[in-house]
């Protein structure tokens, strides 16, 4: 094993020993419940310090493609289901058949823009296109230019925003690439960070955002590559950046000029705080993506992705070997939508409604002493003093919601769940009493039942 390790290896950087055995790994030629071979000796045949390797080996681990077992040593991992692994997978298995199931994270459907006039609009084929047009309706891209909240270099459409951060992940990242992301952060995304390869690094956030402080101290850490962030309605905690705080951001980030930034700006037209970007400040260093799905429906399957070339070019690139574009029927609908005057309003009156919806819970939470943030967006991030038996208690009164704990990069210091208030359009009062059940320490709810 230990010839098949250095013979693989042609980078002996702790990336390009990590990749090594990585290949060897997904190729079959290491099979799950090997042994490796002990640092040391690794370390030795391929010339290297211990230290390369060890960190070669944390990278590894951190993937899940080895794991140690204390003092017999270090194997490759077994053949868990891909899925079991996934953060996503924590949140879709909270999801049982209770009568109010909050855990989704999805916007209301009956506030969605109809999309019955806009099809009917473009049902004559005007859209149809062949291969040769452009992968996006330059009617839509000027529109979308002017909305950007910076000049991009360049722009295109892709087919959602998870889309898009895979394929600017795709782009950038290589395995073992530092990233930084908010903590907390949306499990899809460290799903996709940690399906690369790349090692996480959470960066702490407060009411308005990633704390400068703490970017600051893990950019003198870590060598990142990247830093993801979501700059209006955070998912989990509705957080929304403002432009101070974006520009104490750049200010930091002019310490890294290799660091890209990658903002997912998922609400789109239903959040309430103004757009923000630290592109403004970046340009060159900041990719933008601008998410529908919120606010005209999951299932346009559409995002708009903007930024420097050297990046945007390389995503066009890589997807004319795949799809080659989003279709432009759906862009057409998308278009109308963003353009037909009632299409707008419809969205304007879903933004208020959700402002509405997020403030009687909050203060009906607040008035019954329960910590919870929902500053914008459709999520409420409720403290709770174990995420399980918050859970449960929930579940007994027929509330479902999702677990704080897979969307935290390290931990918070407390349990959190994650509510779906935008799906909550009344009885305020009485879910917030369900709400302030979940955070009674289970002890005491025992004893407040014992006569």
């Amino acid at each position: 094993m230990l010839t098949l390790i250095t013979g693989a290896v042609q980078d002996r950087s702790a990336r390009g020993i990590a990749a090594a055995v990585s290949r060897l790994i997904t190729s079959g030629h290491l099979a799950a419940g090997a042994r490796l071979p002990t640092v040391r000796v690794v370390a030795g045949s391929l010339g290297v310090s211990p230290t390369t390797v060890s960190e070669a080996w944390r990278n590894l681990i951190l993937a899940g493609a080895i794991q140690t077992r204390g003092r017999s040593g270090t194997f490759v991992s077994g053949p868990l289901p891909p899925r079991a692994r996934l953060r996503y997978a924590q949140l879709s298995g909270a999801r049982v058949d209770l009568p109010q199931d909050l855990s989704t994270g999805v916007p209301d459907p009956l506030l969605l823009p109809d999309l019955t006039p806009a099809l009917r609009r473009i049902g004559d084929g005007r859209w149809a296109g062949s291969y040769l047009d452009a992968p996006v309706l330059p009617e839509l891209e000027a529109l979308l230019r002017e909305r950007w909240p910076y000049p991009p270099e360049r722009l295109t459409v892709v087919d959602g925003a998870m889309d898009a951060l895979d394929r600017v992940a795709g782009a950038v990242l290589r395995f073992g690439d530092h990233v930084l992301v908010e903590n907390p952060a949306f499990p899809p995304l460290l799903d996709l960070l940690q399906a690369v390869g790349a090692t996480v690094v959470g960066v702490p956030m407060d009411s308005a955002g990633i704390v400068p402080d703490a970017l600051r101290q893990a950019i003198r850490d870590y060598r990142a590559v990247a830093l993801f962030l979501q700059p209006r309605a955070h998912n989990p905690t509705g957080t929304s950046m403002d432009a101070s705080r974006a520009a104490l951001l750049a200010n930091v980030l002019l310490d890294a000029p290799h660091l890209l930034v990658v903002e997912d700006d998922h609400a789109g037209g239903i959040a309430t705080a103004p757009p923000v970007s630290i592109g403004r400040y970046l340009p060159e260093r900041t990719v933008h993506v601008a998410g529908f799905s919120k606010s005209h429906g999951p299932d346009l399957r559409l995002a708009a992705v903007g930024g420097p070339a050297h990046v945007l070019d390389a995503l066009a690139d890589r997807r004319l070997l795949g799809p080659g574009w989003s279709s432009r029927l759906l862009q057409g609908v998308l278009l109308d939508l963003l353009t037909d005057p009632q299409a707008v309003a419809r969205v304007a009156a879903a933004r208020d409604a959700y402002a509405a919806r997020r403030s009687a819970l909050l203060d009906a939470l607040h008035q019954r002493e329960v910590v919870a943030t929902a500053a914008d967006g459709i999520n409420l991030w409720m403290a709770v003093p174990d995420q399980q038996n918050a859970m449960v208690a929930l579940a007994a009164h027929g509330v479902a919601a999702a677990p704080g704990a897979p969307f935290c990069v390290t931990p918070l210091g407390g349990d959190h769940l994650r509510v779906t208030v935008g799906l909550v359009a009344g009885g305020y009062d009485e879910l917030a009493d369900v709400l302030a059940v979940a955070t009674v320490p289970n002890t005491l709810r025992i004893r407040r039942r014992t006569p």
